[in-house]
């Protein structure tokens, strides 16, 4: 029997928005479709039956693939099929998962697993809001204890006004793309790129979007009260609390003395090691399974004392783990043209944060290829963030991890806005940030080394960009907003608020929350505080290269644009690529070519720039009577030769039209290989022959004169350049 579907519709903005459930996976813990015009994305929510033993964390896992089938397209590659997911689709996962984890009870170890993936998708609406919200929708009426709902949208700005869930076509016009997540009380998640936008106004767009949310939320109240599931009793990893406050008694005095020790992080870890240890010698004596139990819980609670001994300082002494005071940042020094044969290179270091990015400029063509189920089919800048274990003093296995993806994609959103348009400045622009040491946001330490590489490049970008990291340590009402946080800060601490931008204003925000959400007025003040450190940091990035080098790098290829007609294009490619290639190679330049015509010359050499330039032209040109070329002799018939006097263009120099003299053969003139300078003296309006002449060039004849010689020399046939044809004339008389 057909399982009963229950359908929940509301309005966000000018859309209506339809929750589904029901219908499909039955057997999960909770499952619905989301539909916005005629792109539908399915979430499920499951949780196991057992807790997941040895972890001394939440395992929370959100998973998001793309359907190509959702867009009526068929996966490239070898198989055919989707694979790995894509750098889009980790950063859905991503942005799903930050306020959809504060909201579960962190004791929980049973697994928890969120995924969701578009059944269809109309290329109108974009999909990675509406995975949040399915995926809430999904836990909401689950049997999972969460303690939502939450909603999202995107806040777009457009002619000065706030659009809800813009299109993809209203976001080409919009300075504003802002994603907001949060439940009916606060703000759990921001994630944002903006156009230089004041702070005020990003304010108010948080409140809008904010208030946007509340009737998502409502439809999925509804949903809970009426089809939800009750939800399941599970076992928590509760320390018991007597052996809090009796580890806290112990430790507390000898952690904050070792605070008070200037100290780097690897001493501070040290020092705390070493209190840790000791502390769990008073305890056990001996290993064994009661004992690991025993130990295991110290540790917890050793854990839980330091973090409150770091949140006390700070909020009732204004006191930092580093020494520094809440809005101070460590020292900061920076470096350009660090490779000496890289395009483009910055060194930037704040404290123990260090990051160096180089850039690596391309043709167009070099451009990364967009395969997704978004509108956007390729990109010009390519920001790429890798974190190596070295950088924090540790041994693993390197991979790619999603916040290695996350993180490169928030840098790459902070410069796009101040980048050169394509039109002036044709050039693919890939920056590589190396992690070489981190202590706390090597994300905007990546932004700005990003600045000092463009501009070492010698980019044109609009302005300087710099990026902070700002913390929160909040306790009821009592909160500090912390500036520059380090990893102690961000580990400990409620909040890790990136804000990046220029002089003027925001270019690029992310918001991850460990607490139920913040009010407007702390981002307020957050936002107040970075712009303060934002310009310090300018100031320092300028002191070591004010603007953009005045021209390219040496080793920097240099881009010219040659515009040829439309129908000429398949000349210049020639046959399987042939006159392309050759072409490349000769010059030793590399060469694209744009659908409207444009051609793009890339060369490090300026003389090869100008001979690919100079062959092109010749490639493309129209045949022009009264022109003089040079060409190359292909073939030889009794009556004359062909010449190739441009790429693919032939035509007949006459064998009258070789010489004053009378010519037995053509042989004794020419020979197949030979270049000689021929003029065009006519040109078939019908069948587009080309008649050529080498005796009006050396003679300095003009055309009128050639036609003449070869008039004269079809009448008269043996008196000069004997004329075969013309005997052949005159037999036939």
């Amino acid at each position: 029997m057909q399982q009963k579907a229950f359908s929940y519709s509301g309005i966000v903005g000018t859309h209506e928005f339809t929750f589904e459930a029901g219908k499909l996976a039955g057997q999960a813990g909770g499952a619905v479709t989301l539909r916005v015009g005629d792109s539908v994305l399915f979430a499920s929510a499951t949780m196991s039956n057992t807790v997941v033993e040895g972890t001394d964390f939440f395992p929370l896992s959100v998973e998001y693939e793309e359907k190509m089938y959702a867009g009526g397209r068929i996966p490239g590659g070898f198989f055919r099929r989707e694979g790995r997911p894509g750098d889009d689709a980790v950063l859905v996962a991503r942005l799903a998962d930050r306020p959809l984890r504060p909201l579960f009870d962190k004791n929980m170890r049973n697994e928890v697993q969120i995924m969701m993936f578009p059944i269809s998708s109309d290329g109108v609406n974009p999909l990675d809001i509406m995975g949040i919200n399915a995926a809430s929708a999904a836990l909401i009426i689950s049997d999972i204890p969460w303690a939502g709902p939450v909603g999202a949208v995107r806040i777009g700005r457009i002619d000065g006004q706030f659009v809800v869930d813009p299109t993809f076509e209203q976001m080409e016009t919009s300075d504003l793309d802002l994603r907001i997540a949060g439940t009916k009380d606060a703000i759990l998640m921001v994630e944002c790129g903006s156009n230089e936008v004041k702070e005020n106004d990003m304010i108010a767009a948080i409140s809008f979007g904010h208030a946007s949310i509340q009737s998502i939320i409502a439809v999925q109240e509804k949903m809970a009260a009426e089809i939800g599931k009750a939800k399941r009793e599970v076992p928590l990893t509760v320390i018991d609390a007597a052996l809090i406050n009796e580890v806290y008694e112990k430790v507390a005095a000898e952690i904050n003395d070792a605070l008070e020790q200037p100290h780097s992080k690897a001493e501070l870890d040290t020092a705390i090691d070493a209190i840790q240890e000791e502390l769990l010698a008073g305890y056990v004596d001996e290993t064994n399974e009661e004992n690991e139990k025993k130990l295991h819980d110290v540790k917890e609670a050793f854990h839980d004392a330091y973090q409150k001994v770091v949140r006390t300082r700070i909020l009732t002494k204004g006191t930092r783990p580093d020494g520094r005071d809440p809005k101070q940042i460590r020292p900061i020094w920076c470096e350009v043209n660090v490779s000496p044969r890289a395009h483009g290179s910055g060194l930037f270091t704040r404290g123990e944060t260090q990051v160096m990015t180089l850039a690596t400029l391309g043709t167009p063509k070099e451009a990364q290829e967009i395969d997704d189920l978004t509108p956007t089919e390729s990109k010009r800048y390519i920001h790429h963030y890798n974190f190596p274990p070295f950088s924090t003093g540790e041994v693993q296995r390197p991979h790619r991890s999603r916040r290695e993806i996350g993180h490169g994609a928030l840098a790459e959103r902070a410069l796009v806005p101040v980048l050169p348009d394509q039109s002036n400045f044709p050039y693919t622009m890939r920056l590589v940030s190396e992690v070489f040491s981190s202590n706390g946001s090597t994300s905007m330490a990546s932004v700005c080394g990003s600045t000092l590489a463009l501009m070492d490049t010698g980019v044109p970008i609009k302005a300087p960009v710099a990026g902070i990291a700002m913390g929160l340590i909040k306790e009821g009402d009592q909160y500090t907003v912390l500036t520059d946080i380090q990893g102690l800060e961000d580990h400990l601490g409620d909040m890790d608020f990136k804000v990046a931008g220029t002089s003027e204003g925001i270019t690029a925000l992310q918001m991850d929350i460990k607490i139920k959400g913040i009010t407007p007025e702390i981002m307020s003040e957050a936002l107040a505080q970075a712009k303060e450190a934002r310009l310090f940091i300018l100031d320092k990035i300028t002191e070591v290269i004010a603007k953009p080098r005045p021209e390219l790098k040496e080793f920097v290829p240099r881009i010219t644009t040659v515009k040829i007609p439309v129908d000429k294009i398949g000349a210049l490619i020639g046959p399987g690529g042939k006159n392309i290639r050759s072409l490349q190679e000769e010059t030793k330049t590399q060469i694209d070519i744009a659908e409207d015509g444009t051609v793009f010359i890339a060369a490090v050499d300026k003389e090869d720039e100008m001979n690919a330039r100079m062959q092109i032209e010749r490639m493309i040109e129209v045949p022009t009577v009264g022109h003089i070329y040079t060409g190359k002799v292909t073939k030889i018939v009794d009556f004359g030769a062909f010449v190739e006097i441009l790429p693919g263009t032939e035509g007949l120099v006459h064998i009258s039209q070789l010489s004053v003299d009378r010519v037995k053969s053509v042989q004794d003139v020419v020979v197949e290989g030979d270049e000689i300078s021929v003029m065009v003296t006519e040109i078939d309006s019908r069948t587009g022959k080309i008649r050529l002449s080498h005796v009006a060039v050396l003679e300095g004849w003009s055309v009128e004169e050639a036609r003449e010689h070869d008039s004269h020399n079809n009448k008269s046939g043996d008196k000069k350049g004997g004329n075969r044809s013309g005997n052949r004339g005159r037999r036939k008389s």
